[in-house]
């Protein structure tokens, strides 16, 4: 059968499209497939039901309608009774579609315009799924483009098959780029909008610095050298922590590079932007001191519950430690995680004087004993007034110059005052009208009650109703600053599991939630056992 003009012409031009919009010459066809269907129902009626088919091969177009087979047509343009129908097809049953073949038409000037719309717009949609489905995979990614034009401080870069932007804050400070500058950037995200996929691009992204040097050190890219973490001010200084798979293999060398040459190709690529390369440790403690660098640490205190640490260093040592306007305690607390104090010797000496002279003091008013003994209690460890009260007799009787007598005599006292601060917190508690319940709830003392009834927690069912967050607080990161919300029990230093701990108990209590069964015995009994056979 001969191809006439007209439909090798339109299978050339499905080529085209699809070609031009890289894009599945199927996905044109059927656009085309619609567009023709719009425009027969403008002939035919809008009712009709109109199905369009174009040989992929040839370019035939071929019209049909597609009826209704009923026992009685309420609406002749979409039905068909049974009768009729099986003349057409002696199998049709009732519910059932027939195909009707449709004579061919030309198309006017009007429905050539509404066919022309619809095709554009499937098009245009096939174009947008195509572009999101690549770039989604893309996220991630560096990429290279050029610059096609400059809006209000944002760049629009043309990728090849699409658009992206760099908003004006994801780049560098003091960076200027010009149409047909080439850029390159970190691709972070890729959203389905209503006018297509919008693509973003970053420069300042902590990210782009990683995979920057993923593409300058083949280490690297080879998995032997991994990049564990990257704590960013765009533009001024960065840290990144680096850690070998291969202990033949200096991590921090590798990737500074033969005189400084890896490094200083990813500092040109960031406009000058200073980097310094840390060794990753899995000890928190030595991973901050590298963290800390160029300064010298004297010593570290670590506060795992509350993820602070305190570290001190020598005076002449804490502008370095810091940096210009806390650059650098910024940029090493932001890459450990960890929340950085940063004290000298001297402040850190009087701070430990200051403490000492407060638990002197809480001894003497408590156990109503004179200083030398508050002296000693405190120069011996002990912090509170529970752990002298508690605490095995021994350790109190084997501080020099006191006797089993004293001891004894000394922990009384302490059993006495918690007594007594205990009977005042529990009238405190009952004047705030804390319910009696709420005392049998595991992990709650008479103190946390009267906190609690402050905040106005007064039931179970209150306590139940909580956040861990309500309790001790949490920790809100912002622009580099770190702000503190206080929570009721933050006097109280709970870790978040305790907090979670006592509302659970709270929630069983009120009856919210089951308990959990207990653990059976037999399966560890057996697990040890076999243990014990094979450390046998």
């Amino acid at each position: 059968m001969a191809v006439s003009a007209n439909r090798l012409e339109l299978l050339q031009i499905a080529d085209a499209v699809a070609r031009e919009k890289v894009i599945d010459r199927q996905i044109v066809l059927a656009a085309m497939e619609d567009a023709i269907q719009k425009a027969a129902r403008s002939r035919y009626g809008q009712e009709t039901e109109v199905r369009a088919e174009i040989n992929p091969k040839t370019g035939e177009i071929r019209l049909s309608r597609l009826l209704q087979v009923v026992d009685q047509i309420e609406n002749d343009a979409v039905q068909i009774l049974l009768e009729d129908a099986r003349r057409k097809n002696p199998a049709a049953q009732v519910d059932d579609w027939i195909a009707e073949t449709l004579p061919p038409f030309d198309f006017g000037r009007i429905a050539a315009q509404s066919a022309k719309q619809v095709i554009v717009q499937k098009v245009r949609e096939a174009e947008r799924d195509r572009q999101f489905d690549e770039f989604k995979d893309r996220v991630g990614t560096v990429v290279n483009g050029l610059v096609k034009r400059v809006e209000y401080g944002n760049v629009v870069v043309d990728l090849g098959r699409g658009e992206a932007v760099v908003r004006r804050d994801e780049l560098l400070p003091r960076e200027v780029f010009r149409p047909g500058d080439r850029i390159r950037a970190y691709l972070f995200d890729v959203r389905r909008e209503q006018r297509g996929p919008q693509v973003f691009l970053s420069r300042t992204h902590p990210q782009f610095m990683s995979k920057l040097f993923e593409q300058e050190v083949p280490e690297i890219y080879d998995g032997v050298i991994e990049v564990k973490a990257v704590a960013r001010d765009p533009g001024s200084r960065a840290k990144i922590a680096v850690i070998s798979r291969d202990s033949s293999i200096d991590p921090v060398g590798a990737c500074v590079g033969m005189r400084g040459s890896r490094v200083q190709a990813v500092v040109g690529e960031l406009q000058g932007e200073k980097i310094d390369i840390i060794p990753w440790s899995p000890d928190v403690a030595t991973f901050i001191v590298n963290a800390l660098q160029p300064a010298e640490v004297s010593k570290v205190v670590l506060d795992e519950d509350s993820e602070k640490i305190e570290v001190v260093v020598p005076e002449a040592q804490l502008s370095l430690a810091i940096g210009r306007r806390g650059q650098n305690v910024r940029l090493a607390s932001q890459l450990t995680g960890w929340d950085i104090d940063i004290l000298t010797e001297a402040e850190e000496s009087e701070r430990r004087q200051k403490e000492f002279v407060q638990r002197t003091q809480t001894f003497m008013t408590a156990l109503n004993v004179d200083e030398v003994v508050g002296q000693l209690l405190a120069s011996e460890g002990f912090r509170t007034v529970e752990e002298v009260a508690y605490v095995d007799p021994s350790d109190v009787s084997s501080i020099e110059g006191f006797d089993e007598e004293t001891a004894e005599e000394i922990q009384t006292r302490a059993r006495d005052y918690l007594t007594a601060v205990e009977e005042e917190f529990d009238a405190k508690r009952k004047a705030l009208g804390v319910e009696d319940e709420l005392k049998t709830v595991e992990g709650v003392s008479t103190a946390m009650l009267v906190a609690l009834g402050e905040n106005d927690v007064k039931s179970v069912e209150d306590l139940a109703g909580c956040a861990t967050d309500d309790l001790v607080g949490w920790t809100e990161r912002k622009d580099g600053e770190t702000t503190k919300h206080a929570g009721y029990l933050d006097a109280f230093e709970l870790s978040r599991d305790e907090a979670e701990a006592i509302i659970m108990a709270a929630r069983i209590k009120a009856g919210w939630v089951e308990a959990p069964a207990p653990a059976e015995e037999e399966p560890a009994e057996e697990e040890a056992s076999t243990l014990s056979e094979h450390g046998a």
